[in-house]
């Protein structure tokens, strides 16, 4: 009776976790669908800000956008890594510190590195081995541009008073509900587009002028970059949330069976061997 008591409390146990992991992918679903609309919608708005800046810069003689464009010897570079506060997403996290850590380990092995990170669990794990100089949590508590672009005017700040020579991004980008892709990009400085052809300018009339526009744009273009990166990250986390608790849900549910099965077994093992001890005493009591 000890052993089914035991396996029942077992089953009560993981019916009740079933009911967490069931619960917090609703939940994470629900959040999907908004972040989801809302880094969709994002994307073709970043993709033609980006590329109406390569295509105006490539048009350019010089330096366009002063320190924003200007390459320096790489000695110091900072990370921003963008990880998420919550857990209980997979390998959302550790993919992103995988990544982070090999990064460091094979292009920039002789670099003097730093990290900025946003969202609690990169900071958690990385900062027990590599340099952080700021962690940004609160972030995600209300993810707005503006709040976005404060971290940005920073970034940009550290780079152009040549505190660091190369500033790089690193999120997972959200594809589906189901994959998320690590993926690097650089910050700053920007990387001009080689002129080559310059019909995607030359139909239009520029008020001001080519220079003013591209030195305008390139801060907001910045600041898009960054907060394109959190909304991909933000939706890739509910993602891996709502897939990671699926499979909870369904290893649950696996493991109730077989608990119930094993307790059916020992309950009916339990009663025949019940059965036997009054039979074998009434024949006792014949004799």
């Amino acid at each position: 009776m000890a052993n089914l008591k035991e396996i029942r409390n077992r089953i009560a146990s993981i019916g009740s976790t079933m009911q967490i992991t069931s619960a917090m992918k609703m939940v994470s679903a629900a959040k999907l669908k908004k972040a989801q609309d809302a880094i969709t919608a994002m994307r073709p708005y970043s993709n033609k800000l980006t590329e109406l800046l390569q295509n105006l810069s490539a048009t350019l003689d010089g330096e366009i956008g002063g320190a924003y464009t200007k390459s320096r010897k790489v000695e110091k570079v900072l990370l921003v890594v963008i990880s998420s506060n919550r857990g209980l997403c997979g390998s959302f996290n550790s993919a992103l510190v995988k990544e982070t850590t090999k990064l460091i380990k094979e292009n920039y092995s002789n670099k003097d590195v730093y990290l900025l990170t946003i969202g609690k669990k990169a900071d958690d794990i990385l900062s027990k081995n590599f340099k952080v100089i700021e962690n940004n949590n609160a972030v995600f508590d209300k993810l707005t541009f503006d709040n976005v672009a404060k971290i940005a005017d920073q970034l940009m700040q550290y780079y152009t008073e040549e505190k660091f020579d190369k500033i790089e991004l690193i999120y997972n980008k959200f594809k589906n509900a189901a994959t998320q892709i690590v993926t690097t990009e650089t910050f700053l400085p920007i990387v001009q587009k080689k002129r080559n052809d310059n019909n995607a300018v030359k139909d239009y009339i520029f008020e001001p002028s080519k220079v003013e526009i591209v030195e305008a744009l390139i801060p907001k273009s910045l600041k898009t970059q960054l907060y394109k990166a959190l909304r991909d990250s933000f939706a890739a986390e509910h993602g891996a949330r709502m897939t990671a608790m699926h499979k909870a849900t369904d290893n649950a549910s696996e493991l109730r069976d077989e608990l119930l099965l094993q307790y059916n077994k020992a309950r009916q093992a339990a009663i025949t061997n019940e059965i036997l001890e009054i039979v074998g005493g009434a024949e006792a009591l014949k004799g």
